[in-house]
């Protein structure tokens, strides 16, 4: 055989090789060669089990030849299970397996030869490709999810995040896990967020397509669960940008969306975010006298019509400042609409603001209000406001001036009576001078100006607002609220929480379906909350570094790793080497718990785990 003929075996065998994994079974083929090698044709012919493959002149073979050295019925090939059998039919010039004629039905092997009158048959059977289910850390999902937002916010595209949660004996979740797995696409990405729950990121998913997503993943779930014992299969989803525009405001829409699933709120057990509960006065946390401030600024002025603006990081709470004064004014039993200005592309911006009239555009086949309309009376709230494009701004400039607007494509101006409350991260003000934001607008919607500062520098509510999110989600799951141990309230104190009070929302959350003891340990908050290092942080710079990098030559990256191994050891030990009791003791699921085992090379010796 030659190299040529050997690299036409191996490109059939990487053809269809998705089929070959999703089968579940080898794949058997035959490459058929007629004429000379230099000049002549080839071409593949599967090997179904128990579908013969038959060679001669009748045109009623699978390979027909017309050809005076070949048989009407001249030869049969046939796989059996993982057995294939070659048997020459009465032929007049016989059959041969590498150069030696049959005599009757012979077993034939990858790379065998068949000579089969003027053709050249190579026997072909690739073994499956077994997919190892790939499970990311959840820093790893942490990365990727900031990542696709900010894809997502840049090129306008949608964007899923489902929360997936398997419940069953650890090898029926398992067996589901795998089956899940295998139905990905390369780009989307699976991640580990607590025990017997997981994140998964679907890019280029709206919501139809996040929901097709999350029916398909629990059936296979479930399928693959069954062998096991069976499992339960629950599915909460968020999309971009309908949901939220920041990676922590679908993390804990999705989680929403996953309680309301777990609580019986889908038959099926797939659930989308239920309606956002109202911010009462009982759900503020005021505690810092830098936001007993902001409060105070907020009460003199949330009766007056000036537009105000919100300044502060991604999470520190602008949304609930802009819900405040609606509802401390003499708007509040008028619509409260919000609009994130960064995630529609202009043409659709503009649709949304100011509606349309019916043929405006193309698919634009009746009128829509836009949200200045729909807001009369009320508040409108314009987030991210520094990402607008400018001749966007020109026209909010317009309507804010004159209190008119036209909707696209029509003619006819329409008063509109709304309080605006726009909000950013940026600082605007270097914007206008890199001309990417409108001087006159600026001064137009900062007549009065709110910052909130960053959770960071008002680390007294850090506690306070922590508990009072472990009391929020423990009712949620109906759930005894559980307390925080000293460790973990140092932890969360020393943390730079760049992702502000939404971070510390998320991370309570989680530790709260962690913990099983009615104690929120040190081990049950996420691993950059542990280490004390924010993104981009060394972690030599971390809060408390140094108390773990003295020692006689040990970095810190060392030391962490010498605790974690000593957990991993204790948690064994205590649960007398049943590995799903110790990654329970620890809070991770037992698939992280036999990674670190792995890890550290602790891992037992084969039928001795339990």
């Amino acid at each position: 055989m030659t190299t040529d003929d050997r690299q036409t075996i191996e490109a059939a065998s990487l053809t269809q090789a998705g089929e070959t994994r999703a089968s579940g079974g080898e794949r058997a083929f035959l490459v058929v060669y007629s004429g000379a090698p230099e000049g002549g044709r080839s071409r593949v012919v599967e090997l179904a089990d128990d579908t013969p493959a038959s060679f001669g002149r009748s045109r009623g073979c699978t390979v027909s030849v017309d050809d005076e050295k070949i048989s009407r019925q001249h030869a049969r090939i046939q796989r059996r299970g993982a057995d294939i059998v070659v048997e020459d039919l009465g032929s007049r010039n016989g059959t041969r397996v590498n150069g030696a004629r049959i005599e009757g039905p012979t077993r034939v092997a990858s790379g065998d030869e068949i000579a089969i009158g003027p053709l050249l048959v190579i026997v072909g059977v690739t073994t499956q490709l077994r997919r190892r289910t790939m499970v990311g850390s959840t820093s790893y999902l942490e990365e990727r999810l900031a990542a696709e937002t900010d894809r997502a916010t840049r090129y306008h595209r949608p964007l899923g995040l489902l929360m997936l949660r398997i419940d069953g004996a650890p090898a029926a979740a398992e067996a589901g896990l795998e089956r899940v797995a295998a139905v990905l696409r390369r780009m989307d990405c699976l991640a580990e967020y607590g025990p017997d729950e997981f994140a998964l990121v679907v890019p280029e998913a709206d919501r139809a397509g996040a929901a097709a997503v999350a029916q398909r993943i629990s059936r296979e779930a479930r399928a693959g669960g069954l062998a096991g014992g069976g499992v339960t299969v629950h599915v909460g989803l968020a999309v971009y940008p309908d949901d939220g525009c920041q990676p922590g405001e679908l993390v804990s829409r999705a989680r929403s969306a996953l309680r309301t699933a777990r609580t019986g709120g889908s038959p099926d057990g797939v659930s989308t975010p239920p309606a956002e509960p109202v911010v009462t006065a009982g759900d503020l946390v005021v505690l810092d006298a830098q936001m007993r401030r902001v409060h105070e600024l907020i009460g003199k002025i949330a009766a007056t019509p000036l537009t105000v603006l919100v300044l502060g990081e991604t999470g520190a709470g602008k949304e609930l400042i802009a819900e405040a004064l609606h509802s401390r004014s003499g708007r509040a039993d008028k619509p409260f609409i919000k609009l994130n200005c960064a995630s529609l592309p202009e043409s659709l911006l503009e649709s949304e603001l100011f509606g349309h009239e019916r043929g405006a555009f193309t698919g634009a086949d009746r009128r829509k209000i836009g949200y200045f309309e729909a807001a009369s009376g009320g508040t409108i709230f314009l987030d991210e406001i520094g990402e607008m494009p400018l001749a966007l701004q020109a026209k909010i400039l317009r309507v804010l001036e004159q209190r008119k607007l036209s909707r696209v494509g029509g003619t006819a101006e329409i008063d509109v009576d709304v309080r605006v409350v726009c909000a950013t991260n940026r600082d605007l003000e270097q914007e206008i001078t890199r001309g990417r934001f409108r001087g006159d607008l600026y001064f137009r919607i900062s007549a009065f100006t709110v910052v909130v500062p960053p959770l960071r520098d008002r680390r007294s509510e850090v506690q306070p607002l922590a508990e009072h999110f472990a009391r929020r989600f423990a009712r949620e799951l109906e759930q005894t609220p559980p307390r925080l141990s000293t460790a973990a309230l140092a932890a969360l104190e020393a943390y730079p929480w760049p992702g502000n009070v939404r971070e510390l929302r998320n991370a309570i959350e989680r530790a709260v379906v962690l913990q099983s003891g009615g104690v929120i340990e040190r081990e049950h908050l996420p691993d950059r909350v542990r280490d004390g290092v924010g993104p981009g942080q060394p972690a030599d710079e971390a809060p408390g570094a140094a108390l773990v990098a003295i020692g006689d030559g040990m970095d810190m990256k060392e030391h962490i790793a010498d605790v974690e191994r000593a957990a991993v050891v204790a948690a064994l030990e205590a649960a007398e080497g049943n590995q799903t009791r110790a990654a329970q003791r620890l809070g991770i699921s037992r698939r992280a718990f036999i990674y670190k085992l792995e890890k550290y090379g602790l891992k037992p010796p084969p039928g001795s785990a339990k």
